[in-house]
């Protein structure tokens, strides 16, 4: 793992996604899956999983029968026809979600979405599925963060457009593949104006105990994708929580820290968390939309997108992530 290497990784970014963009539109990534889906299982670790989830909710919201799990839990679905499997590994070495994949060899189900299409993941796969986001040189799994969550809103899209006809699943590619060029633009605006931001982006998150990221349920990996970076290149102390959920479990916290909030805006639970929030004077620092008394505001075109928030918000930590980790190698 290499601080530099991790920065240049993130200024890749824009061209990656416009690649993956272009990628996507000379033809469907998940061409072959089985048929009929009529449920789907997604598995996987860390941040493969937190991009799990939001696919998940989002079938589901849809009417599709769809859970992510540990790739580490001890059992989950048996194996069965219309029952499609899967497995989401970068590196496709994960132990746990190679471990988990083995009750589904063979089953004719078993999809690889990984970033290295000669991996041990890939080669026990029925399908393999590559996330096109090159080698990440810096060791951490950002662009291919941010191409999984792409790919897997192209399978969600897949799976839903079938059922609203064919005229919406002959529009699906061409959809995503704009969006990843939003996305693209978006990550683009930040990292060319990050000289006017991210000064005031790490001052008010560096605090003596450690970055706490708020999203809502639909982006909840943004909060956990934002804490884990902190976590895994500097190495320092943070935490993710689901906005309205952070009013019955991470509250305690504010009381009794110094409490640096990382706040993406979008859940009708935001006013109560910002209420306790500005009640014990905690430092909050809001991505995306406006927040009546933030100490700043960081927008970015797009931001008014959902989709588009979800691919590229994680970028202001990961930026803080680097810096942080820079000046302590």
């Amino acid at each position: 793992m290499d601080p530099r290497l991790f920065l240049a990784d993130l200024e890749a970014k824009p061209e990656s996604l416009r690649h993956l963009a272009a990628t996507l539109s000379d033809g469907d990534l998940w061409a072959g899956l089985p048929d009929p889906v009529d449920r789907v299982l997604l598995l996987g670790m860390g941040s493969s999983r937190y991009a799990a989830e939001m696919a998940a909710l989002r079938l589901r919201a849809a009417g599709i029968d769809a859970v992510a799990e540990y790739a580490s839990t001890v059992a989950s679905y048996p194996a069965r026809p219309g029952t499609l499997v899967i497995a989401i590994s970068a590196t496709g070495t994960s132990v746990e979600t190679l471990d988990a994949t083995s009750r589904y060899q063979g089953s004719g189900r078993l999809v690889a979405l990984t970033n290295t299409s000669d991996s041990t993941l890939a080669t026990c796969a029925d399908l393999v599925v590559p996330m096109h986001a090159g080698t990440e040189r810096g060791g951490v799994a950002c662009r291919s963060f941010q191409h999984t969550l792409v790919l897997l809103l192209d399978l969600v899209d897949r799976l839903t457009a079938a059922r609203r006809g064919a005229a919406a699943l002959a529009r699906r590619a061409a959809d995503t593949a704009a969006l990843a060029l939003r996305a693209a633009d978006a990550t683009e605006d930040l990292l060319a104006r990050r000289d006017a931001w991210l000064p005031r982006a790490i001052e008010l998150l560096d605090g003596p105990h450690g970055v706490y990221a708020l999203a809502p349920a639909e982006r909840l990996s943004s909060a956990l994708q934002s804490a884990l970076m902190v976590r895994e290149g500097p190495r320092r102390p943070a935490d993710g929580c689901e906005t309205g959920d952070w009013s019955h479990v991470d509250v305690y916290l504010a009381k009794t820290l110094d409490y640096r909030a990382l706040f993406f805006p979008g859940s009708r639970y935001d006013a109560a968390a910002l209420e306790w929030l500005n009640l014990r004077k905690s430092t909050v620092l809001a991505v995306g939309a406006e927040v009546s008394d933030a100490a700043a505001v960081i927008r970015y075109p797009g931001d008014d997108d959902e989709a588009v928030r979800l691919l590229t918000e994680p970028l202001v930590a990961e930026l803080v992530a680097a810096h942080w980790w820079a000046s302590a190698a």
